[in-house]
C-alpha cells in the first residue's frame, strides 16, 4: 500500500509541472490507475488530486479535459467526500458541461454528478442550488446536435437532482418540463425516452409543475405513451403512470382534473399497467386508476420513481 501511496503522490505532484507533456502523461496514468485499482482512488484523492483535476477542466485541450473528467468520475465511486469538499469542484464541472469541446469530458462530468447524487442524499440540495449546473444539463438535453450518450448522462444527473423535492421547482423555473417533453416527442431512442419520462415523473412531484406540464402539452404526451398504439416500453409506461400520479397529487385541483380527463381516455393502458411490469409500477397504476375512476385522492404520496437497472451505471469506471 505504501508503494501505491507514493505513486499517487508522485503523479499528483506532476500535475503542477510546467511541462504540458509531463502533466498529460500524469493524467493518463491517474486515469488508468483510478479505473483499474479501486484501492488507489482514496490515495489519489488524499494526495490532493481533486484540485488539480478540477483546474484542468478549465483548460483548452480536449484530451486533458477528457482524462481529468474521467479520473474524477472514477474517484466519485469511492472518494465522494474528497470531491465535494474541494471548493472549486462543482464550478469546474459546470464550466466543462457548458464549454468543453470534448463530448467524452461532458459525459464524464454529468456521470460524476449522477454518481454523487444517487449515492449521497446530502449532496442533492447542494448541487440543486447551483443553477448554472442545472441550466447546463438542461441545455444538453435541449440541443438538437447533442450525442445520445451526452443526453443520457445529463438525464441521469437531472434525475439525481430531482430526487430532492425542493430542487423540482428550480428545474421547472429553468424550463425543464418543456425541454423534457420536447425531447420525448423528438427522440426515437427508447433509452432516452425512458430516462426523460423518469425525470419528468420526479419533477411532476411539486405544485409548480402543473402549469408547466399543461403549457408544454405534457398531459397529452403522457396519455399517448399509455396508449397501446404507441408501442411504448413497459418502463416508459410505468414512468408515464408515475408522472400522472404525481401530477394528480401535487398539481392541485387543476392537475387532478387534467389527470382524470386524460386517464379516462387511456384507461385500458392504465389497467394493463396494473397487471404487467414491476411491483412498484403495478402499485402506482392501481393508485392512478383509483383517482381516474373513483376520484380517490387519499392514497399515500408517491415515492421517488427510479431508473431501475440504469442506476447500475453509477459504478462504471472510465
Amino acid at each position: 500500500m505504501e508503494v501505491k501511496r507514493r505513486t499517487a503522490r508522485n503523479l499528483v505532484a506532476k500535475l503542477s509541472s510546467v511541462s504540458d507533456h509531463t502533466r498529460t502523461q500524469a493524467l493518463c496514468e491517474l486515469r488508468l490507475i483510478s479505473k483499474h485499482d479501486p484501492d488507489s482512488r482514496p490515495l489519489i484523492a488524499n494526495a490532493g488530486a481533486v484540485r488539480y483535476l478540477s483546474r484542468t477542466l478549465y483548460g483548452s485541450s480536449p484530451t486533458t479535459q477528457e482524462n481529468a473528467a474521467a479520473t474524477l468520475l472514477n474517484l466519485s465511486i469511492t472518494s465522494r467526500a474528497s470531491l465535494m469538499s474541494s471548493s472549486d469542484f462543482l464550478d469546474a464541472l459546470s464550466h466543462a458541461l457548458s464549454n468543453s469541446p470534448s463530448p467524452a469530458a461532458v459525459q464524464s462530468c454529468a456521470a460524476t454528478l449522477h454518481s454523487l447524487l444517487i449515492a449521497e442524499e446530502s449532496y442533492r440540495p447542494i448541487v440543486g442550488s447551483k443553477h448554472d449546473i442545472l441550466f447546463s444539463l438542461l441545455s444538453i438535453i435541449a440541443a438538437n446536435n447533442a450525442p445520445p450518450r451526452s443526453i443520457n448522462e445529463a438525464l441521469k444527473a437531472l434525475f439525481g437532482i430531482a430526487l430532492y423535492p425542493l430542487n423540482r421547482a428550480s428545474l421547472v423555473s429553468l424550463g425543464a418540463v418543456r425541454a423534457l417533453v420536447t425531447l420525448i416527442l423528438r427522440d426515437e431512442w427508447s433509452g432516452i425516452v425512458e430516462d426523460a419520462t423518469a425525470v419528468l415523473a420526479q419533477i411532476a412531484g411539486c405544485e409548480e409543475s402543473e402549469e408547466a406540464i399543461r403549457k408544454a402539452g405534457g398531459i397529452r404526451v403522457l396519455g399517448d405513451l399509455l396508449d397501446e398504439g404507441t408501442g411504448a416500453s413497459e418502463r416508459i409506461r410505468e414512468n408515464a403512470v408515475a408522472a400522472m400520479l404525481n401530477l394528480a397529487r401535487y398539481g392541485g385541483e387543476k392537475g387532478r382534473k387534467e389527470v382524470r380527463e386524460m386517464g379516462a381516455k387511456v384507461i385500458k393502458g392504465i389497467t394493463d399497467s396494473t397487471k404487467n411490469g414491476s411491483a412498484k409500477g403495478k402499485a402506482k397504476a392501481a393508485d392512478l386508476l383509483k383517482i381516474v375512476v373513483d376520484g380517490d385522492e387519499n392514497t399515500n404520496k408517491v415515492r421517488d420513481f427510479s431508473f431501475n437497472n440504469s442506476l447500475d451505471s453509477m459504478n462504471r469506471s472510465v
